[in-house]
């Protein structure tokens, strides 16, 4: 049997018409995977009827809702490519991804007006962009180059389209954050999806009837993948158009949320709400989490709450599944990435592209192989061959690989400190600062120094009602790590500068600590 994700959706609405598929708590809308499907044929004939073909790129600059969700698999259905936008981005930064990718459709918010108009310029199609639909959220007047989304859609046919695109055809092209440069847009297949989501569904504990509450944005793939995969499993995706913790616990309390996705930091910020004792949670079964360690604390603060925490390690390069910390191993495993999930492998190489042994403590670059990993970055051949080789995917981050097979992330490989001639990877040792009860958040630099060349300094959020001194956090290190590796220097600081999908913005840190080291 040939894939296509879309075909998924027609299938689920086959087997369950009447079962609830999305929920958009703040507009109150409720979508069974009847009508979904049926809004999702019109989405698809209408983007065939404006002229889009297989393989255009149709670009989204939406908030979660259900346009998001059916845009999406009308664009699989039709075999266009679906492209994801980042809608934090300024018109400068969408521009350059619009143009990269050659974008010939543009879906956007209302919220968006400045921004698009920015993009569209005094001639409108500065981007090769043909089709521009607005979906109007209470903000009439849409310019004269743009469609109205619904009613475009409303004049469409809710018949089943053409199928344009089987198994490994381009399903999305999404951009990575561009920490390191200019972002690159990750290809992934039908097939690619397909596997992510037998992957996550085989490795966590998902059943039939849950009921998923994606309220981080569906841009990224920790949010979209989910989005997707609730189609094949048949769950319920309960939508919030954007984050507000004290919304957030009056959803899961009413729709009786089972599972959802936050970060640690937002984990962290839902502790010192009045919401989290006044709301029922007791419907949350488990919260998955990724980007960093949760510390033991707040492990801890979430057990007594009966509620399960699931780590994961992944990429948009892998379209989310790599490697997995289970709840019952959280908290002796703290600083632990897990163990590879089903259907994924790994291994950890030297310097000389030699396997290292589990149980080795020695630490190398991890490589991920799967049949969900992406096809390429588009346009972008060089850094394609560097990162895909041999069928595995060269993430980049160093780790070590111990002899249960428990993955622990050292650093990444621009990250690493050189000091007095060792090589230190900042997260280990932010790994071992997670497990300290005085640390909510903790993150590792390198500062110049001349006795060293470079030598850490540790940037310490405290744990709400703790006073961690350098000489507590100092001893701590001290029980867990080589000396050599030990930071001689901390700061304790309000917060830590991160991107959208909770990952650490050192340059920001090295901006407001640019050193030399006292010593």
């Amino acid at each position: 049997m040939k894939t296509n994700i879309g075909l998924i959706l027609k299938k689920r609405a086959e087997i369950c018409p009447d079962r609830e598929a999305l929920v958009e708590f703040e507009r109150d809308r409720r979508f069974s995977f009847a009508a979904l499907n049926a809004r999702t044929n019109r989405v698809a004939n209408g983007l065939l009827d404006a002229g889009i073909k297989p393989g255009d790129r149709v670009a989204t600059l939406l908030k979660n809702g259900v346009e998001f969700i059916e845009t999406y698999f009308a664009a699989a259905k039709i075999g266009a490519i679906f492209v994801p936008l980042n809608w934090r981005l300024v018109a400068a930064e969408l521009a350059y991804i619009l143009g990269d990718c050659g974008g010939k459709a543009l879906i956007y918010d209302s919220d968006f007006d400045d921004t698009v108009h920015a993009l569209a310029g005094a001639n409108q199609q500065p981007l090769g962009l043909q089709l521009w639909l607005r979906r109007e959220n209470g903000d009439a007047g849409a310019p004269d180059w743009a469609n109205d989304y619904e009613q475009c859609m409303s004049a469409a046919s809710n018949a089943e389209p053409p199928i344009g695109a089987w198994d490994d055809d381009n399903l999305f092209i999404m951009y990575t954050s561009g920490t390191t440069g200019r972002p690159k847009g990750a290809v992934h297949s039908h097939d690619g999806m397909l596997w992510s989501q037998l992957t996550s569904m085989s490795t966590s504990d998902m059943r039939d009837g849950d009921r998923w509450l994606l309220a981080m944005p569906m841009f990224h793939v920790g949010t979209m993948s989910p989005a997707s995969l609730l189609v094949h499993r048949g769950g319920t995706g309960i939508i919030m158009r954007e984050l507000d913790i004290s919304t957030m616990f009056h959803c899961i309390e009413k729709e009786r949320v089972t599972i959802f996705m936050a970060v640690p930091a937002l984990l962290q910020f839902m502790l010192a709400v009045p919401e989290m004792t006044q709301c029922d949670m007791s419907s949350v079964r488990w919260i998955a989490t990724g980007a960093a360690p949760v510390p033991v604390s707040l492990l801890r603060e979430y057990e007594a709450r009966n509620i399960r925490i699931c780590q994961a390690y992944g990429l948009t390069e892998s379209c989310g599944p790599g490697t997995l910390l289970l709840p019952e191993d959280a908290e002796a495993r703290v600083g632990s990435a897990g163990r590879p999930q089903m259907h994924t492998e790994i291994k950890i190489i030297n310097n000389e592209g030699d396997t290292i042994a589990m149980g080795s403590e020695s630490a190398g670059e991890l490589l991920i192989g799967g049949r969900h990993l992406m096809k390429g970055y588009w346009n972008n051949p060089e850094a394609t061959a560097h990162t895909l080789q041999d069928g595995w995917l060269h993430t980049g981050d160093i780790c070590t690989w111990d002899a249960d097979g428990f993955i622990t992330v050292c650093d990444r490989k621009k990250d690493m400190i050189i000091s007095g001639g060792e090589n230190i990877y900042p997260a280990e040792l932010e790994n071992v600062l997670a497990g300290c009860l005085e640390v909510q958040e903790a993150a590792v630099i390198g500062l110049a120094s001349e006795k060293w060349g470079e030598t850490p300094l540790a940037l310490i959020v405290p744990a709400p009602g703790s006073s961690p001194t350098v000489d507590s956090l100092k001893h701590y290190c001290q029980q867990h790590l080589a000396g050599y590796k030990v930071p001689q220097l901390y700061e304790l600081v309000d917060s830590l500068p991160r991107n959208p999908s909770g990952k650490l913005l050192k340059p920001k840190l090295r901006e407001r600590f640019p050193g030399p080291a006292p010593f």
